[in-house]
C-alpha cells in the first residue's frame, strides 16, 4: 500500500508558504490506518517496549492504537492542566518563545523501555521534550516513531540519540 497516496497537501496553511501535509485522508481510510498501525507495530514488535508514551494530540491518534496492538500502556502527554492527577512538568524553548508539557508522576518508571509516538516529524522540539522527560524518570526511550517527516527541517538529527524512524518522509 502506497501510504503517500493517503496524505493530502494543503497550501498556505496554517499560514502562506507552508505546505502542510495532512493526514485526515488516511485517517478516512480503515485500511490505510491500519496499516500505519501494522508497519509500527511490526517495526518494534521485538524491542521490549514497556510504554507508548505521545504528546496530545494528534500523537494520540497513532500511539493508542500501537499501545493496542504492542499489548503495552498507552501514556498521554499533556498540555499543562490537563491531566487529572499530580504532574511533572517541562518547560522547553520553541522558534518563538517556549512551551510546556505535563505527565502524571506515577506514568513511567526507572528501567522501563518507551517508545515515543508522533503523526509528524518537523523540527523535533516537542518529541524531544517528551524525551527529556522519559529519562529524565531514568526510563530509557527505544525509539521515536513518526508517520511523516518533514527531512528539511532536521527534526531527525535533533533526536539522532533517540532512533527516529518515519514511514514516509517529504
Amino acid at each position: 500500500m502506497n501510504l503517500k497516496e493517503y496524505i493530502r497537501d494543503v497550501p498556505d496553511f496554517p499560514k502562506e508558504g507552508i505546505l502542510f501535509k495532512d493526514i485526515t485522508p488516511l485517517l478516512s481510510s480503515p485500511s490505510a490506518f491500519k496499516e500505519v498501525t501494522r508497519l509500527l507495530a511490526e517495526k518494534y514488535s521485538n524491542d521490549n517496549i514497556d510504554a507508548i508514551v505521545a504528546a496530545e494530540a494528534r500523537g494520540f491518534i497513532f500511539g493508542g492504537p500501537l499501545a493496542h496492538e504492542l499489548h503495552v500502556p498507552f501514556v498521554p502527554i499533556r498540555k499543562p492542566g490537563k491531566l487529572p492527577f499530580q504532574t511533572k512538568s517541562l518547560t522547553y524553548d520553541l522558534e518563538y518563545g517556549t512551551d510546556t508539557l505535563e505527565m502524571h508522576i506515577d506514568a513511567v518508571s526507572e528501567g522501563q523501555r518507551i517508545l515515543v509516538v508522533d503523526d509528524l516529524l518537523a523540527t523535533g522540539g516537542t518529541v524531544e521534550a517528551c524525551c527529556r522527560m522519559i529519562t529524565d524518570c531514568g526510563a530509557t526511550v527505544v525509539g521515536c516513531a513518526f508517520v511523516i517527516e518533514l527531512s528539511f527541517l532536521g527534526g531527525a538529527e535533533k533526536l539522532s540519540g533517540f532512533h527516529p524512524y518515519s514511514l514516509l518522509e517529504y
